[in-house]
């Protein structure tokens, strides 16, 4: 059968035998493994609190672009604050359980913090189940740990407005998943040739193409590569998000992941788009490292400061990357008191000489950290 009497790659004769060409791909991959490298050593100077913190940072980061891909928006601090919980790490006052939120996070540590436990059917329908607690996918009931059935139709991508919609991609029959997954999961579960990170790639792109749920695939998939790449890392922490960064690489992602789709067995160009987005990915994770540290050094300095809690609360805010500019109506809003009690808050810390005031004035008037 030649390659035009397929749409989709999962059609081919040869399904799944994916291949690619080591050549190309042997640079990106010695790139990628020396920034992790570079990353956990650096990780090992410091002590278990700043690893901890570390951590933190891109599990929230992982959590929350995971989610914001399919265009859904987590709260922060709901998410830092249930990953801090399960972690046993302080961040001082815990924001309220969200249900939702605490199902993406339970699938996320699951993922990492077993990533030496094997695959199976029944991890996969856990992880649905926590996606999707209530049933429903925004006003929609969806199956909850269970294949779909394709009783409406064939599972198509789809984009643009009713009647003139683009279809593109539409994943194998409902009636082929049961031995599909079963495949997917012997190869997932079974050491080969192939480098952890390559398989945290081909792992990714083979299970999005099965697309075996009404919803949650994607993330999905990228908690299925987190696990592979922890497995990689020789580490249950994780310190880069991957999700984060095809967030920031959305367009990209899609792009290249339907040209896959609709070629051919050969996935060089997939895995080296992949190797690429890890590696801004881990460096990336230099910076959120670098963050980290800056918050360890400014408590090191203001901890014996008395501090009302709404101090050390927007404080913190700020260390972590408050978005924007702060004012004290912002204050007033996140640490819910009143402007006055705001502004009051503010001019202390002025005066302290931990915050100063933007060049701007009146009603436009800023704050940030001094230095």
């Amino acid at each position: 059968m030649k390659r035009g009497d397929w749409l989709y790659v999962w059609q081919s004769p040869d399904w799944p035998q994916f291949h690619y060409d080591v050549t190309v791909l042997a640079q990106p991959l010695a790139d990628v493994t020396r920034a992790q490298g570079l990353l956990l050593g650096r990780l090992a100077d410091v002590g278990m609190a700043l690893r901890d913190e570390a951590s933190l940072a891109a599990l929230t980061d992982d959590v929350v672009k995971t989610s914001e891909i399919e265009g859904e928006r987590l709260n922060v601090d709901s998410v830092r604050s249930s990953i801090a919980r399960r972690l046993g790490v302080d961040i001082g006052a815990l924001a309220p359980v969200d249900r939702h939120v605490e199902g993406v996070v339970e699938m996320v540590l699951d993922a990492t913090a077993r990533c030496d436990e094997p695959l199976s059917h029944q991890r996969l329908f856990g992880w649905h189940a926590a996606l999707f607690p209530t049933g429903y996918s925004g006003m929609s009931q969806i199956r909850v740990a269970a294949w779909r059935d394709d009783a409406k139709g064939a599972m198509q991508v789809v984009s643009g407005p009713y009647g003139r919609q683009r279809v593109h991609f539409e994943a194998p029959p409902a009636d082929r998943l049961e031995h599909e997954v079963t495949r997917f999961l012997d190869w997932a579960n079974t050491g080969d040739s192939d480098p952890l990170v390559l398989k945290a790639g081909l792992a990714h792109l083979w299970f999005v193409t099965l697309h075996p749920f009404d919803d949650g695939n994607g993330r999905i998939a990228r908690a299925i590569g987190d696990l592979l790449l922890s497995r990689a890392d020789g580490s249950p922490q994780r310190f880069y998000s991957l999700s984060a960064q095809i967030q920031r690489e959305r367009k990209a992602y899609y792009d290249i992941l339907e040209r896959t789709q609709k070629g051919s067995l050969d996935v060089t160009g997939w895995l080296s788009w992949f190797l690429d987005a890890l590696l801004r990915a881990v460096q990336s994770a230099q910076h959120t490292l670098d963050a980290v540290l800056a918050k360890a050094r400014f408590w090191q300095r203001w901890g014996a400061t008395p501090m009302n809690e709404r101090q050390t609360k927007l404080l913190n805010r700020l260390l972590d990357g408050f978005e924007g500019n702060l004012t004290s109506s912002k204050w007033a809003a996140i640490a819910k008191c009143s402007p006055d009690t705001a502004l009051r808050d503010i001019n202390e810390l002025v005066a302290l000489g931990i915050m100063q005031k933007s060049d701007a004035g009146g009603r436009s008037t800023s704050y940030k950290l001094t230095g």
